[in-house]
């Protein structure tokens, strides 16, 4: 049986074609259709290690989505998804790539909080109010290799404690939410590289920032009643780029 590599982007496509004779399909994009739904059929392609369902008008997927049990990548930004099915946070290969961005969401599931290997996740332009404490672990295991996580244009009012322990963590970005000051946790993300929070409605720093020795850039633009700090001016004398 051959491997396959089906890229069916752009055709204007309703449904999904039958893909019973496309053999040992690992890598599917179907990126800018007008998909609205997503068969049954396709979460049998349980070789799958690449799945891209990117730009449709999908507004619901099922739960069978936990059969595809090799997928490192996959992207379901720019569809119409209000929720998602607890199996997602179920899949254990995924590692590479989740990208969630351009939807609907109004809650971060915690199911999520059990992909321990995955190492990008993009949940921006959602209508995220709030972050599970879970996120770096308690009863699951946690967002632990996580290297990037991009929740810009939220509606966050607040980080829990626990994003200090996402001890990976390289990029940080806020851009446009809610939030009036961050946990003193954020210390802790020895890690960190960029942290943009452009565009919220801090008033306060926790001292905390400046033990972020790694950090090369912090983007503090656009938040009008954020005061000077020691903490900044620390994080500056050590050739941090900070942008307020």
């Amino acid at each position: 049986m051959t491997t396959n590599r089906l890229e069916l982007e752009g055709q204007g496509l309703t449904e999904v074609p039958s893909l019973a004779e496309a053999g040992e399909v690992e890598y599917l994009s179907l990126y800018t259709n007008e998909l609205t739904s997503v068969p049954e059929t396709l979460w049998e392609l349980t070789g799958l290690r690449v799945l891209i369902l990117a730009d449709n008008k999908i507004a619901e997927l099922s739960p069978s989505i936990g059969k595809l049990t090799q997928v490192h990548t996959l992207d379901l930004g720019h569809n119409r998804l209000t929720e998602l099915p607890d199996e997602l946070g179920g899949l254990p290969e995924l590692s590479e790539y989740l990208y969630l961005s351009d939807n609907l969401l109004t809650r971060f599931p915690d199911s999520l909080c059990r992909l321990d290997k995955l190492r990008y996740l993009g949940v921006t332009d959602n209508q995220l109010t709030e972050l599970p404490a879970a996120i770096s672990g308690s009863s699951v295991s946690g967002l632990t290799s996580l290297r990037e996580l991009r929740l810009y244009h939220n509606k966050l009012t607040s980080l829990p404690e626990s994003i200090g322990e996402l001890s990976k963590l390289r990029e940080l970005h806020l851009r446009g939410n809610r939030l009036t000051t961050l946990p003193a946790s954020i210390g802790e993300l020895s890690e960190l590289r960029q942290l943009d929070l452009r565009g919220n409605g801090l008033t306060s720093l926790p001292e905390s920032v400046a033990k972020l020795s790694k950090l090369d850039k912090l983007d503090l633009r656009w938040n009008k009643h954020l005061p000077d700090s020691a903490a900044l001016h620390e994080l500056e004398d050590r050739d941090c780029m900070v942008l307020r």
